[in-house]
Formats: C-alpha cells, sequence, structure tokens
C-alpha cells in the first residue's frame, strides 16, 4: 500500500501557521468556506457520479442563489457605472434593455440559413425552454437585466458559436466566454460575470477526473477550441443586439463578431454519454456541464 511520507507532509505543510478562535463553529477568511451549505454542495457535486437518479443540472440554482446572497453588490454596481463609462457596446446593452426572450410565433417566418430560423427549430423542436433562471423576474436595473438576458442569450450562444449542448459543447461555451469576459471587461466584473461557471467548470472537472477519463480527455480537447474560440470574438456574445440579427445569415453573423472555427453539427453529440453512468433509453435533457 502505499503511503504518503512523514517527509513530503512536512514539505507541503510546514509552514501552515495554527490559529486560535474562540468561535464554537468552523471559521475562516474565506465568506465562501464560511457557508456550511456552500461547503455541503460544493463537496457532493464534486465528488459524486453523475448518475440516472439525479439531473446532472441538479442543485445548480441552489448554489447560484448563495454566490449571490454573498456578493458584495454596492461593489458590483459601481463595477456596472464604471464599465458602462469605458465600454460603449455595454452602456447601450445596459441602456437599451432589449430581452432575447422570442416566443416561437416571432421567428416562424425566417428562412433556413438565418439565426432567427436556427431560434425557430430550437423552440419547436428541442424540449428545452430559453427562459429557465430567474423566471418571473421582473426586469427593472442594469442588474436585473444582466441576470435576465445573460438567461435568454445562454442558448442563442449555444447555436451561433456551434458548442451544442452536450458535454462538450457545454464546457467549450463555458470556457469561451470566460475568456471573452476578461479580455473586454475589467478583472473584477469579469470575475464576478463568471462566478457561476466557475463552479460549474470545477465541478465538472472533479466529476470528470475523478470517474470519467474519456469525458475527462474530450473535456480537455473542448478546452481547448473554446479558448481559442472566446479569444476571437469581438466582445462577450451577451452583449449582441439579437433582435436585430434574426433575418440575417449565421455565417455573416459569426463573420461579423470573430465566431471562428465552428465545429460541424453533430461533432460532440456521443461526450455526454461518457461523462455520466448509463441512462435509460430515452434521452435525457441535461447535458454534463450544466
Amino acid at each position: 500500500m502505499v503511503e504518503v511520507s512523514q517527509a513530503d507532509y512536512e514539505y507541503f505543510n510546514g509552514s501552515i501557521v495554527q490559529h486560535a478562535t474562540e468561535s464554537s463553529v468552523l471559521i475562516s477568511s474565506s465568506k465562501y468556506l464560511n457557508n456550511a451549505p456552500l461547503r455541503a454542495l460544493i463537496a457532493q457535486e464534486m465528488l459524486r457520479r453523475n448518475g440516472p437518479d439525479m439531473p446532472n443540472t441538479a442543485f445548480i440554482p441552489e448554489v447560484a442563489q448563495i454566490l449571490h446572497n454573498l456578493e458584495d453588490m454596492p461593489a458590483i454596481f459601481r463595477l456596472f457605472e464604471e464599465e458602462k463609462a469605458r465600454l460603449p457596446e455595454f452602456r447601450n446593452w445596459l441602456d437599451r434593455r432589449v430581452l432575447s426572450d422570442f416566443k416561437v410565433e416571432e421567428v416562424k417566418h425566417c428562412k433556413p440559413g438565418t439565426l432567427g430560423h436556427v431560434i425557430h427549430d430550437f423552440l419547436a423542436n428541442s424540449g428545452y425552454q430559453m427562459d429557465y433562471f430567474f423566471q418571473g423576474m421582473k426586469v427593472d436595473s442594469d442588474y436585473t437585466f444582466y441576470l435576465k438576458e445573460r438567461t435568454f442569450t445562454h442558448d442563442i450562444e449555444h447555436m451561433v458559436t456551434g458548442f451544442e449542448t452536450n458535454h462538450a459543447g457545454e464546457v467549450a461555451l463555458l470556457t469561451a466566454n470566460m475568456y471573452a469576459f476578461y479580455n473586454y471587461f475589467c478583472p473584477e466584473l469579469a470575475a464576478f460575470f463568471n462566478r457561476v461557471s466557475t463552479y460549474l467548470r470545477a465541478k465538472t472537472y472533479m466529476k470528470s477526473g475523478l470517474h470519467y477519463p474519456e469525458g475527462f480527455k474530450v473535456q480537455l480537447d473542448a478546452e481547448f477550441v473554446g479558448a481559442q474560440q472566446g479569444r476571437n470574438w469581438k466582445m462577450p456574445l451577451m452583449l449582441v443586439p439579437w433582435r436585430e440579427m434574426i433575418d440575417r445569415p449565421l455565417v455573416d453573423i459569426r463573420a461579423e463578431f470573430g465566431i471562428t472555427e465552428v465545429l460541424p453539427a453533430g461533432h460532440w453529440d456521443w461526450t455526454t454519454a461518457v461523462a455520466e453512468d448509463p441512462r435509460p433509453a430515452e434521452p435525457a435533457l441535461a447535458a454534463a456541464a450544466e
């Protein structure tokens, strides 16, 4: 049996400083570590298998709510204002507050090859819904508009990037957005925009690395492809005025906003199956990275 040696413990842990406290509960310098429900959820979601008894999307709302509750909202609002003053596309996006909450009737006229036609196919045939988070939220500020529009644009981003709703596609889109946010916004606001995505990426890394070797291999490939594409985007895709784009050919939209190296449809369809335990015969809607 292999055992870590005492010399190893001393090498890695020798600089640890022991702190005394009168607290009767666990406490640290991290507000995230101090949150007991968050600790429990992250431990579970990073270590469990993707079994058929629980969707891969389980507990995302709970973790997202905790992370939002822990934000320094005055600081976030200040960052919004500072970046609005610096970035005209961001300012215009927030000032206009145009939601991409498409209904199937709005895009049924769109011709094949256009963005609207792809959106129509998604709404009519995919089984997913674009309004899947913060349902019922009233948009009455820059912040609530960001939260709601970010929900609506997520699936549009899947459509225009070619990163489909499967394990590798979700990982690629997460990675692309991470690069795009940090390329465009100041690091502090980019970190906020990536907060939930950071959790999703981390839990997917751990589960694949522990349980699904083939899923982890393709995940590395997906991150590379996503990083390449996201670094080329003209701006984060959530800022694109999608309602003005529905009658335009998808190839033209991709060219305008730097959406390059688009994979052929179905390229990663097989990847969800290697990143989760076997499912019943009917296909599951949830992708592994969600």
